[in-house]
């Protein structure tokens, strides 16, 4: 292929996959001055860390039922030399199994009915990021860079991929800390259609001093979205949610970001978090004694919480103002060291009530883990509470696919070259020194390399069965309500389910509303997640059937089947995970390194201390991921004229010096608040400079 031969025939890294532990890997390389290829054999960017359109999602499903044939050795062959073997690598995905569809929204004829906006698809597959590129079929991503031009750069969506590209500044929901006793709940959102804005105003802003400072571009048109809780609700059919297929973005991992965790913090810290914006969780809430209630997390929950009595409310004070200082204080739990967590919360008199928010949702952890994974867990939880608001996480808007796009155009803005649908058939492997010398690519070109990185899935059946690794139970509904009835419609949901039944596993279930840009004017997105034990069906269809209806006939439901969620539509899939694999069980050349995949928990810990690992194990002298600048500080070759002033420095950006803290610009946040005569009003204030 003449795109193909037009490749260099070396580079210092080769990535293939585009998940998010390569995608920062491939960043931190590329800042650095290294020489990448970024390549990835699917038409989207992400791999198991994608976001789809619904339509997009359909054909992925039908993509992962489809069978794989084995692909031939052909006349490329003849590029390996004596003294050098092949390690062949899967040209197909095959890590996603069990996958089953159930509809149960209205089956209206569907004839004629086309998706949205859709846009015509272009072919070709290399191109240069352009501000005034067009949108992708079956993408909602925009794609345009107010920074560089950069050449052979791949476009970051395809069919049915459902991330933007010109998001560039982190917008965060703020809402008044923890310490202020004051909870507000965030309904703010960007809405690219104000046709179907209900009010549209500006944004007030809130925020804790200290805090690390997120920006976003004052131009930016803002709408919110003034709802309530409609005593009647429209039926929605199947043809409605194919016509609307571009309002989804369905993540195919279910994860949130601990605002105090180290995916934020490499955010800011190497300038990618300009390209995303972010909206606050507004709630956390657990299934217990049959019914959804809300947990208690910060001060002003516990103590505005109807559900505990003040003798709990002390209690539970207690015991979390022990955790955050647990370090200080071993002896209260050096004799629970070898023990697990929930022994250790029996011999605090905690109630059964206040055992069960500490153990599945505020720690968050399994009963047979550790006390001091349990303390651990717990302590993280509470640390990151008030950063950004009154719980501590953030989900990225469009959806989590959007985060390994974000590091791709900071790979790609310092020079790194993306080619999607372009796959590695294999690795050439020097005999004598066990070590890869170059990739031979899906076009048969032979393509010399320094370091050599591959997602799990990629490597072949005959790897994979020298491992031992876990699997994840996945399933997506549209719903056509909240779980939990509350003044606002637009809120965003973590619920945490204890084990139904001994030997079944706990279930973290993450509800999205439209304002999060992931589903439709109302309808909810659900994400439900766990350890498998059997088939995805069969791990997580007891949950749903008790906190959903998948009968939508009104007369047939019993009075407590008519107050639950009605189940418009269901997916079910297993998916692995490879992060308990150590490197050496693969038996490959030392300068061959594995990504692990997502992980079964809910932030991204795992994905960020393995892409520092790894980037410390190929470049040891080399800062990770260092700061990229601001593009008033870029220099341009040329006639020396300087850019006009930016508009961000204009906003009161300052300089930082060496050994400063290093923040962005707070002048102008989005946040919103609760207020029960307003119903959610919100208005426009400056916030001084400090």
């Amino acid at each position: 292929m003449a795109v193909a031969d037009s490749l260099p025939g070396e580079f210092d890294v080769i990535v293939l996959g585009t998940g998010l532990t390569e995608s920062i890997i491939a960043a931190a390389c590329s800042r650095v001055g290294k020489s990448v290829l970024h390549v990835d054999r699917q038409a989207y960017y992400g791999g198991n860390w994608a976001s789809f359109t619904f339509s997009g999602l359909l054909a992925w499903i039908e993509e992962n039922k489809e069978a794989f044939s084995k692909e031939e050795i052909t006349e490329w062959m003849n590029d390996i030399n004596e003294g050098e073997e092949i390690i062949l690598l899967n040209s197909s995905d095959k890590s996603i199994m069990n996958v089953e569809v159930f509809n149960f929204a209205s089956q209206d004829p569907v004839e004629d009915v086309k998706e949205e906006a859709s846009l015509q698809k272009k072919d070709d597959p290399f191109l240069t990021v352009d501000p005034v590129e067009d949108l992708k079929e079956g993408s909602s991503q925009k794609e345009n860079d107010l920074f560089l031009t950069v050449d052979l750069v791949e476009d970051l969506k395809e069919e049915g991929s459902s991330q933007r590209k010109d998001d560039l500044f982190l917008t965060v929901a703020v809402a008044e800390s923890f310490e202020s006793g004051i909870e507000k709940s965030p309904d703010t959102y960007v809405n690219e259609h104000p046709a179907e804005t209900l009010e549209h105003n500006d944004v007030c802003t809130s925020s804790q001093k200290k805090n690390p400072e997120l920006s976003i571009d004052e131009k930016r048109s803002v709408n919110v979205c003034k709802t309530s809780v409609a005593e009647t609700r429209k039926t929605i059919t199947y043809s409605q949610i194919i016509r609307e297929s571009r309002r989804f973005n369905i993540d195919l991992v279910s994860k949130l970001l601990y605002s105090r965790g180290s995916l934020v913090d490499l955010l800011i810290k190497s300038n990618v978090s300009r390209y995303a914006e972010f909206k606050n969780v507004n709630r956390i809430l657990t299934y217990q004694n049959g019914s959804v209630e809300q947990v208690p997390c910060s001060r002003a929950d516990v103590f505005g919480s109807k559900q505990l009595t003040m003798v709990e409310k002390r209690m539970l004070m207690k015991f979390l103002s022990f955790c955050i200082e647990y370090e200080q204080h071993p002896e209260e739990y050096a004799d629970f060291k070898e023990r697990t967590f929930s022994d250790f919360l029996k011999t605090k008199n905690l109630t059964p009530n206040l055992a069960n928010f500490i153990l599945h949702s505020i720690a968050m952890v399994l009963d047979t883990d550790l006390t001091t994974e349990g303390l651990r867990a717990t302590q993280h939880f509470l640390q990151s509470l008030g950063r950004y608001g009154n719980t501590p996480f953030l989900f990225p808007l469009y959806g989590l696919g959007e985060i390994p796009q974000c590091f791709c155009r900071m790979c790609a803005v310092f020079g790194g070259i993306y080619c999607l649908r372009h796959g590695i058939r294999c690795l050439v492997v020097d005999k004598e020194t066990r070590r890869c010398k170059a990739i031979i690519d899906s076009c048969g070109k032979r393509i010399s390399c320094g370091h050599f990185l591959v997602e799990s899935s990629y490597l072949s059946d005959d790897h994979h069965q020298k491992v031992k690794y876990r699997l994840i139970s996945r399933a997506v509904l549209i719903t056509d309500r909240s779980l939990l009835k509350a003044d606002s419609e637009q809120l965003i949901s973590l619920v945490t389910v204890p084990p139904l039944k001994s030997g079944q596993p706990a279930v973290r279930i993450i509800e999205l509303c439209s304002s999060s840009m992931t589903c439709m004017q109302g309808t909810y997105l659900v994400h439900l997640t766990c350890s498998s034990v059997e088939t995805a069906k069969e791990d997580l269809s007891p949950v749903v059937s008790k906190l959903f209806s998948e009968n939508m006939k009104a007369g047939e439901k019993g009075e407590v089947e008519a107050e639950r969620p009605n189940v418009l539509w269901a997916l079910y899939f297993n998916m692995p995970d490879f992060s308990s694999v150590e490197r050496s069980s693969y038996d490959l050349p030392n300068n061959v390194y594995v990504c692990c995949g997502p992980d079964s928990g809910l932030g991204n810990d795992c994905s960020i201390q393995q892409a520092e690992h790894i980037f410390h194990q190929m470049f040891p002298d080399e800062e990770f991921c260092p700061p990229a600048p601001n593009p008033e500080d870029i220099v341009y070759d040329g006639d020396g004229t300087p850019p006009e002033e930016s508009v961000f420095k204009e906003h009161g950006e300052s300089e930082v010096g060496d050994g400063e803290e290093r923040t962005l610009d707070t002048k102008y946040l989005v946040t919103s608040t609760t207020n029960e005569a307003e119903d959610a009003q919100e208005s426009v204030k400056e916030i001084p400079t400090e």
